[in-house]
């Protein structure tokens, strides 16, 4: 391939005529996503905070300042917020871990419970007589904010609703490992589409949600279809890019697709939900492997700038290849073909 530079400077922290920051001058906390172990297990406290370390130990557990662990078995609006999320909040408006800004990282479900958390932390914190946590941008991962289809079908499942066949019954296994009963689905019901895209849908709060995708799957596709459009083999490109409607899309983006193609994407993502930004798209990274360590192929830029909510911006480097068999320029992440999604991302910190 014959390479171009695009010169769309992103590796720099912050735009042209600002500091560079460096590592770590923004507080990091983690939010992990559904553990569908806990379906079942419904673990106590002390279980919440052990799974909720092991959930990011391949990389980011190392690069974090603090965590918000919560369980899987219990609704977002009830004891989630109430015994996990509330605690949390004080501990850190308390300790002051936000003061210089804090960026939430999170992972799948880890989305929609942020999201919650930007609705009504100021208000909650305020009310308590504490200072509100300066949150400058979130960055997820696999971004199940928009919901999975396949929690719809798990919850039917799960209910007894309808006639399903072995196909359908094996997906969702492969997914949560088992198949729920009625008694044990928890946040899968806030993982509906539907529930999911009503929860907090419009916060006040101006919070920049940066979202990193991928089009791979674990599970082989065998749940891929039951996800419409592209998917990570958990959440659909409607969710983890943060299109503002559910729908059959190939891209987070109307220009580059997954797999950093430079054409017209008939299906790409054009409006999106309040403040949500595609960043990273990688076409062979899956729904578990973008918090990973593992590399898993180069991966590609959506936008060359966004804005946080302190007013400093994240750039990257790339560079278009041009592919002659096809004639088609290829748009990749200057490092991407030995560093992780993961990585690349946290160099934005």
């Amino acid at each position: 391939m014959k390479k171009f530079s695009t010169c769309l400077s992103w590796a720099a922290l912050f735009c042209a005529g600002t500091a560079q920051a460096a590592m770590n001058d923004y507080a990091v906390v983690l939010v992990h996503g559904l553990q569908p172990d806990q379906l079942k297990s419904r673990p106590n406290a002390e279980q919440v905070t052990l799974e909720g370390k092991e959930y990011w130990q391949d990389f980011w557990l190392a690069h974090a300042d603090a965590r918000i662990d919560w369980p899987s078995h219990e609704r977002i609006t009830g004891k989630i917020s109430t015994d996990y999320v509330w605690p949390a909040l004080k501990s850190l408006s308390e300790q002051g871990t936000c003061q210089p800004g804090c960026v939430f990282v999170t992972h799948s479900t880890g989305d929609l419970v942020t999201r919650y958390i930007i609705e009504n932390q100021a208000n909650w914190l305020s009310q308590a007589g504490l200072a509100p946590l300066n949150i400058v941008a979130t960055f997820d991962f696999a971004g199940a904010g928009g919901g999975s289809e396949l929690a719809d079908v798990a919850v039917n499942v799960a209910e007894g609703g309808g006639v399903w066949n072995t196909t359908l019954r094996y997906a969702v296994s492969l997914w949560l490992g088992e198949l729920p009963d009625s008694h044990n689905t928890g946040t899968l019901n806030d993982l509906r589409v539907a529930n999911a895209r009503q929860l907090a849908a419009l916060p006040d709060s101006r919070v920049p949600r940066l979202r990193f995708a991928g089009d791979s799957s674990d599970y082989l596709g065998v749940t891929s279809g039951f996800l419409p459009g592209h998917d990570d083999g958990v959440v659909a490109s409607h969710s983890s890019c943060g299109a503002s409607t559910a729908g059959d899309f190939n891209s987070c983006s109307v220009s580059v697709g997954y797999n950093g193609k430079l054409a017209r994407q008939s299906r790409g993502v054009s409006q999106f939900m309040p403040y949500h930004y595609p960043v990273l798209m990688g076409e062979d990274y899956s729904h578990h492997a973008l918090i990973g360590n593992r590399h898993q192929g180069e991966v590609t830029t959506v936008t060359d700038q966004v804005s946080l909510g302190d007013g400093k911006s994240v750039r990257i480097n790339s560079t278009d290849e041009w592919y002659w068999l096809n004639g088609y320029y290829y748009r990749y992440v200057d490092g991407s073909d030995s560093q992780t999604m993961s990585e690349i991302a946290r160099q934005f910190l």
